[in-house]
């Protein structure tokens, strides 16, 4: 496409990384963008004016055609929601535990590539990069405290704790021994130690200058959370549906663990059934849990490739990467770069697990890498001209793209995929985490009382201790994942909801296709022609589906 809005979204993605090297390098965008991104307010504001005048500019334009019309619809959408963040003052409120800055910071090195010496020395740069960038972050957290916009407290201490462990770990060092005794050997320790040095002076920051001034509360409230799900929905949110929606889908989900954990070991009931398999279907090395990872991704993707997906060749190289020393408490996924040299990975965090108890990832392997985030995002890489460059490279909706995720673990149930032990159970205990994390986020953030009968279990009111309750006893999540869990979403208000919710859009809008064309519907072919439309926020989803 060379229409005005494509030739549009091209000058933005390009301005864009002129202004945020760091957000170029890390997805791909070939060019010479630098490697140090200004965190401060002035060049937070430059970014926000490339919004403003890029939506004007947008306005004036004419569609010729159903991109366009796609196109345009989608980049309005993303442009909005970010301009009116920031007018909102968020900008401000820059911390975000344990997926932001700091993390991004770790993810940026991580994603460097390290074939030729002149890759190495864009590692040390890099690295030299995060005093720099980390200085300009503090100029923003400054800024939002002088005017009382601040997040909590809780935040600013565990971003401390997130940066004094990013330095004590070393996490770089992992490069460093690949490189060897090269002869950029000490420029690149010189670097990785000023790095490590910056992230100990960020930690005491937080600490004694940050945390004394941080918001007492981690509640956000109904204005900034319904903002904020704009934002990962793409969706005006009805929080009060979404909540009680939400409680009758655990209840749901619950029934039918229980049904899944008799049939496993009849009369054992489910707290037995999931002792048993975290005794037997576990593996006791991380040697062996990666070798596990690796085989179920590429055999997820020699099955579905031809059967139930036409998988481009160029997405069938998906990397998988253990994690150590990070505070993530889940796995996730970074897509290929621009021009697909780099491949996408799966990144699975080791935290102080001495077993990995397997039969419950099974799932997220499938929710990570195929059918769902590699699949999803690697597609709108591969998609041709039928997408702008924005929605190939910046326009992710995390509602999309998580529900599109969860509605993979569903697709692979559907199709009979669980047949190890336990691993059906996995399945089913993942979407009950993800039914406990809507009420949790929506709870806790609009201090909504718990239902009479959930209050006599867990508590009248939301708190730290009450979500937590209802993370692990509900939601079943892993030991080492419960606390960075409920961190993450006193920190990140709104991202929580958009597995279910996303989950729940798209699967209404495959009902909505399957029921209108009757016995002709063809999945493989509704599954292709989606992915193909690219990010679409949850609004938008099912009328661009049908064609609307």
């Amino acid at each position: 496409m060379t229409s005005p809005i494509f030739a549009l979204a091209d000058e933005y993605i390009t301005s864009y990384a002129q202004l945020d090297p760091m957000f170029a390098g890390a997805v791909g965008i070939k060019g010479d963008f630098g490697v140090a991104t200004d965190f401060g307010p002035d060049a937070v504001e430059q970014r926000a004016k490339l919004d403003r005048d890029t939506l004007a500019r947008l306005a004036a334009l004419e569609s010729t055609g159903p991109a366009d019309d796609l196109a345009r619809l989608h980049m309005a959408e993303r442009l909005q929601v970010a301009v009116d963040r920031h007018d909102a003052g968020e900008w401000r409120r820059a911390l975000r535990v344990p997926y932001g800055l700091l993390q991004s910071l770790v993810g940026y090195i991580d994603l460097a590539p390290r074939e030729t010496e002149g890759d190495w020395r864009l590692n040390a740069a890099r690295m030299r990069a995060i005093p720099e960038m980390l200085a300009t972050w503090r100029q923003t957290l400054n800024a939002g405290i002088e005017t009382g916009q601040t997040v909590a407290v809780r935040q600013a201490l565990e971003g401390a704790k997130q940066a004094r462990r990013t330095a004590e770990s070393r996490v770089f060092d992992k490069h460093l021994q690949a490189y060897g005794d090269g002869p950029q050997a000490a420029d690149l320790r010189e670097a990785a130690d000023a790095a490590y040095a910056a992230f100990a002076a960020a930690a005491d920051y937080l600490e004694q200058t940050y945390a004394p001034r941080a918001a007492p509360t981690d509640g956000v409230g109904e204005e900034r959370y319904l903002l904020a799900a704009r934002s990962t929905l793409g969706a005006v949110l009805d929080p009060r549906d979404a909540y009680a929606w939400a409680w009758d889908e655990l209840h749901r989900i619950e029934a039918e663990m229980e049904a899944e954990a008799e049939r496993l070991l009849p009369g054992a009931g489910l707290d037995a059934v999931i002792a048993h398999l975290d005794a037997t279907e576990a593996l006791d090395t991380a040697e062996e849990y990666l070798a596990w990872l690796q085989d179920r991704h590429r055999g997820a993707l020699e099955a579905l490739n031809g059967v139930h997906f036409d998988i481009d060749p160029r997405l069938m190289d998906l990397d998988v990467q253990l994690v150590h020393g990070s505070s993530a408490g889940s796995a996730y996924y970074t897509g290929p770069s621009e021009d697909l040299t780099r491949p996408g990975r799966t990144w699975w965090p080791v935290a102080d697990r001495e077993r990995f108890r397997v039969w419950g990832e099974l799932t997220t392997v499938f929710h990570e890498g195929v059918p769902g985030h590699h699949l999803q995002i690697g597609q709108s890489k591969v998609a041709g001209d039928g997408l702008s460059r924005f929605a190939k490279v910046l326009g992710t909706v995390s509602g999309h793209a998580e529900g599109w995720a969860l509605y993979a673990e569903r697709l692979c149930d559907d199709l009979g995929w669980f047949t190890e032990p336990g691993t059906r159970l996995g399945m089913l205990k993942g979407s009950a985490l993800r039914a406990a994390r809507v009420v949790i986020d929506v709870g806790w953030h609009l201090g909504y009382p718990l239902p009479a009968a959930e209050a006599k279990r867990h508590g009248e009111r939301w708190d730290f201790d009450t979500a937590l309750d209802v993370l692990t006893t509900r939601g079943r999540i892993a030991e080492h994942r419960a606390h960075p869990e409920i961190v993450r979403y006193a920190g990140w208000p709104g991202q929580a909801i958009c597995y279910k919710l996303g989950e729940r859009a798209w699967v209404a809008a495959r009902d909505e296709a399957k029921a209108a064309a009757g016995a002709g519907f063809d999945l493989k072919a509704w599954h292709t022609a989606a992915l193909n439309l690219g990010p679409i926020g949850l609004d938008n989803l099912a009328a661009v589906l049908r064609g609307e």
